[in-house]
């Protein structure tokens, strides 16, 4: 497939003048809590995230007490977030590794975030991102899946491969930004049942636009 870099320039600068603002909404003071948050994020959303990390951060207030924490009183405390016996596994056990593995600090290289458990590329890129300021890669979550298939930037439907199709046509100081604009728009705008194409900034730009009607 064919993308002209000028129509992809247009839709970059149209959701930077309509989403300025570009940060996670989880809540977060060091980069583990990054991590746990965002293991929490699947399937979840950020606001309930935000609910239950306020009180697990007072109760686990390291990696070492993540490390060392019971699985059955984890499970307990992050239940509301939804699959807490797996999230709870994988929360124990990377900050096992990063406890023991990288002296208590999590890895700033995408390469390493990936040998911890639970940690995928999408974890990995919204952890650099925002805990550390750096840009590997591109966070492909629902929305920007959806969005990147519909405005015709992929043809892929596989995570990893439409974050190779993104990284290939948009700048790379664009990648920490573009994912939250399109998320922004996904929520605003373009629903995954009813988008709303009438009001989208986007329409003349996008292959998809009122087929929905």
């Amino acid at each position: 497939m064919k993308r002209s870099d000028n129509r992809v320039s247009k839709i970059i600068n149209i959701l930077k003048s309509e989403y300025p603002r570009t940060k996670t909404a989880l809540k977060f003071k060091t980069p583990h809590q990054m991590l746990v948050s965002t293991i929490l994020s699947a399937q979840c959303t950020d606001e309930r995230v935000n609910k239950v990390t306020e009180e697990l951060f007072e109760k686990y207030k390291s990696v070492y007490d993540f490390a060392k924490a019971d699985l059955q009183k984890l499970q307990d405390d992050i239940r509301s977030t939804g699959f807490y016996k797996n999230k709870s596994k994988n929360i124990v056990k990377s900050s096992q590794k990063i406890a023991y593995e990288y002296n208590g600090n999590v890895p700033d290289e995408m390469e390493e975030l990936l040998k911890l458990p639970g940690v995928a590329r999408k974890t990995a890129n919204v952890v650099l991102n925002n805990a550390f300021d750096k840009s590997e890669g591109i966070v492909v979550d629902t929305h920007v899946k959806r969005l990147s298939q519909r405005l015709g930037l992929t043809t892929q439907k596989n995570a990893d491969k439409i974050e190779k199709d993104l990284m290939q046509i948009i700048p790379k100081e664009e990648w920490k930004n573009i994912s939250y604009r399109l998320i922004s728009h996904g929520r605003r705008i373009c629903s995954a049942k009813k988008p709303k194409c009438d009001r989208c900034s986007l329409s003349k730009l996008c292959p998809s636009a009122f087929s929905f009607h």
